[in-house]
């Protein structure tokens, strides 16, 4: 910041040098009159010889450049955070009890975890590791998944018969679908769901038809609604409280933001 500010000032001194150049016989104002001058109120030769000492100050010291460019991605993220956080206050009821999503672990849990996947993501198959390791770890811990396919059509498709699967399985079977659909190895399409689903008992007739129908449409457009707002740039994406939580970080680090939403009520104690 330091660099930062000696640039300003020295901008700031560019100008005030040039403009008293062309005012030297001109009275000078009251402090209370002076104002900043406008890029319109130098001539063209004072404009230049802004422009070079900048670029002379620039060449110098082009660590300047990196703080300024430091400093707008922090200010960036501190203003996505915040906007994030009300986006979060606004969507919790939908996040945590909409009746679309997939409950699992404690139905009744003290905190719950909210997941946003796709099936052919690969991180969401190594996260897959950690949600089962902290559901039977932590019998209060209670899970919602909400499928989120960002990844293309074969995406889509495979979270249409997912959704429509809800319809006919219930609690660990429910899940069961789920790990073994995430599971599957190369890509994984309506096709693959549907076969699985037929594995599985499922009456595959009313499972292509709730496919189609508007339980699941309504679920999809929640589901990509609040990833929008919530500004989800890819899966897996974990919500705890008001804190997100991108990408596969492993057991612990979740762990840990659980048990600080249980001592103080926030994501960080």
């Amino acid at each position: 910041m330091r660099l930062l500010r000696h640039f300003i000032s020295s901008v700031a001194l560019a100008g005030a040098l040039t403009s008293g150049v062309s005012n030297a016989n001109a009275q000078a104002p009251a402090p209370a009159q002076m104002a900043p001058a406008s890029a319109a109120a130098f001539t063209d030769v004072q404009r230049q010889a802004i422009e070079a000492i900048i670029k002379d100050y620039l060449v110098k010291n082009p660590d300047v450049l990196q703080e300024a460019i430091a400093e707008g991605e922090r200010r960036q993220q501190e203003t996505q955070k915040l906007a994030q956080a009300a986006a979060l206050k606004e969507s919790r009821e939908a996040l945590v009890n909409s009746p679309h999503g997939v409950v699992v672990g404690n139905p009744s849990g003290d905190v719950t975890l909210v997941e946003f996947f796709d099936y052919n993501c690969g991180y969401c198959r190594k996260a897959l590791a950690d949600i089962q390791t902290l559901v039977k770890g932590d019998p209060k811990l209670r899970v919602v998944l909400k499928d989120f396919p960002v990844l293309g059509a074969e995406s889509l498709e495979a979270s249409k018969i997912s959704l429509a699967a809800k319809q006919q399985l219930k609690g660990e079977k429910l899940f069961e679908f789920h790990v073994k659909l995430l599971e599957s190895k190369g890509r994984v399409n309506g096709e693959r769901a549907v076969a699985l689903a037929k594995d599985m008992g499922l009456d595959i007739a009313k499972l292509q038809k709730d496919a189609q129908g508007a339980e699941v449409k309504a679920a999809l457009a929640e589901n990509v609604g609040l990833g929008d707002k919530l500004g989800l740039s890819g899966t897996p994406a974990f919500i705890i409280g008001e804190e997100i939580i991108p990408g596969a970080v492993g057991v612990e680090p979740i762990r840990k933001t659980i048990s600080d939403i249980r001592q103080c009520g926030h994501a960080s104690c």
